[in-house]
């Protein structure tokens, strides 16, 4: 059960990591990246972000990229929501598998 306070973080960390890897997902990742989802723990310090990750051959090297920028990714969205939030929490990302798994799921009706 979120709280209204943890609805709005997670919509604002969403709507803004969006934005950040909308600039940077061709370029640096080499594919096309949305954020399906954020969560936020009740005391506000760790987001967990899920991605739908398109057009990409290993998406698990891609989300160890993003991981592995994850300090960069975090610095940045603080340069971003520096007047909205005090203290950016420490983010974690996931691949969001629920379009792969709807698409399997057609694949074998049809069958």
């Amino acid at each position: 059960m979120n709280t209204t306070r943890q609805q709005k973080i997670s919509s604002l960390l969403q709507r803004e990591l969006a934005t950040l890897f909308l600039q940077d997902s061709k370029s640096v990742y080499n594919c096309m990246m949305t954020v399906t989802n954020v969560t936020i723990t009740p005391d506000l310090s760790i987001a967990r972000a899920y991605l739908s990750i398109y057009m990409a051959t290993d998406k698990d090297a891609v989300i160890g990229a993003v991981r592995a920028n994850t300090k960069d990714i975090r610095f940045r969205l603080g340069q971003r929501i520096k007047s909205q939030l005090r203290v950016v929490p420490q983010l974690e990302f996931f691949i969001d598998d629920t379009l792969d798994y709807m698409e399997n799921i057609e694949r074998l009706l049809k069958q």
